[in-house]
């Protein structure tokens, strides 16, 4: 008998808690909601992407009602992460009714123009476009840089806002043909650094030359000054210098040569005239040269006999002229033909 007893009050008890835990539940469920707090961790630099006031509006339409029951805390949570400046967000409640919000923002490690398009990367490597609230002190990085090159190139940036020297001249990076290049505010030149490795080293010998060189020199002197070669520090006068002129003019004049082309080349491009190889006198045999003075000697023969001057009234003449010609013209032709055997 007593364990039943036992038994009976323990069942009673649990039904008693749990009539009034229900109960406690659904008066706390149709309690209304009295404040939602927003809470906003802030970085070194504070950022302001993200108004609380856009936060309250969409717990809002997340809960019409304000009850505390009606919100939905998953896929308000969820709504909030989907925000691009946002990097991570937390949402509960408490026993007090009040609904909390933990944010935390992406902070810009540098701006990118890119293809026409600014937006904003943080250092993670996340791209994230520029507000119109709020716009953030950063680096300004131009070029076609590639998204797996974004953390390297945020490290750099965070070593030049660490360094006073590189944060003093080092206002943008721009990068041109697989280059990078350091765009100054002292003079117009741009310091090419090349890849992104070393860069301590680079920046260590970039600032050397400003203290034992350019410190005593106009820096509008130079166009162009590369640290990216290893022990080596290469500068490019500025030509629209005026002081630059005299060395310009008398700096040596290095003459190209074109090189060689090839004979295939040669043919193709310079046609060769054939009529001239053909125009070229043979060498004439011994038989030949024979044949030609005998030829002479008879054309001076015949020019040296006096020509016969006939009247027309005399036919008869004629004839016999003919005779003398055709005569004249075969004793030429024995002649030649003897010529020709010898």
């Amino acid at each position: 008998m007593k364990n039943k007893w036992r038994i009976l009050k323990i069942l009673v008890t649990v039904i008693l808690f749990g009539f009034l835990l229900s109960f406690s539940l659904k008066r706390f469920n149709n309690a209304k909601m009295e404040n939602v707090s927003i809470n906003m961790n802030q970085s070194k630099i504070p950022v302001y992407f993200i108004d609380e006031k856009d936060i309250k509006d969409l717990v809002k339409q997340y809960n019409p009602t304000r009850k505390i029951g009606d919100v939905k805390i998953p896929e308000l949570e969820k709504k909030i992460n989907e925000n691009p400046f946002v990097d991570s967000a937390n949402v509960y409640m408490n026993l007090n009714g009040n609904l909390n919000v933990d944010i935390k923002q992406r902070v810009p490690v540098f701006r990118l123009s890119k293809n026409g398009k600014d937006f904003y990367v943080d250092e993670k490597g996340v791209e994230f476009p520029i507000s119109r609230n709020f716009s953030y002190p950063c680096m300004l990085v131009m070029g076609d840089v590639d998204a797996s090159e974004y953390q390297k190139l945020g490290q750099l940036v965070e070593k030049i806002d660490k360094d006073d020297f590189s944060k003093k001249y080092f206002i943008g990076i721009k990068k041109e043909k697989d280059s990078y290049n350091l765009l100054t505010s002292d003079g117009n030149y741009k310091v090419e650094i090349g890849d992104l490795e070393n860069i301590d080293f680079k920046v260590k010998g970039f600032k050397t030359f400003v203290e034992k060189y350019l410190v005593y020199q106009n820096p509008n002197k130079y166009k162009k000054i590369s640290v990216k070669y290893n022990n080596q520090i290469v500068t490019t006068l500025n030509p629209y210098f005026k002081e630059n002129d005299s060395i310009l003019r008398n700096a040596p004049k290095i003459e190209i040569t074109k090189p060689e082309e090839k004979p295939t080349q040669l043919l193709a491009s310079v046609p060769v005239k054939t009529e001239t190889k053909k125009s070229e006198p043979k060498p004439e045999s011994k038989n030949e040269i024979k044949k030609a003075e005998s030829k002479k000697s008879e054309v001076k023969k015949e020019t040296s006999k006096p020509k016969k001057v006939e009247k027309k009234s005399e036919p008869k003449k004629t004839s016999q002229k003919k005779k003398e010609t055709s005569s004249k013209s075969s004793s030429d032709k024995k002649k030649k033909a003897k010529v020709v055997v010898e």
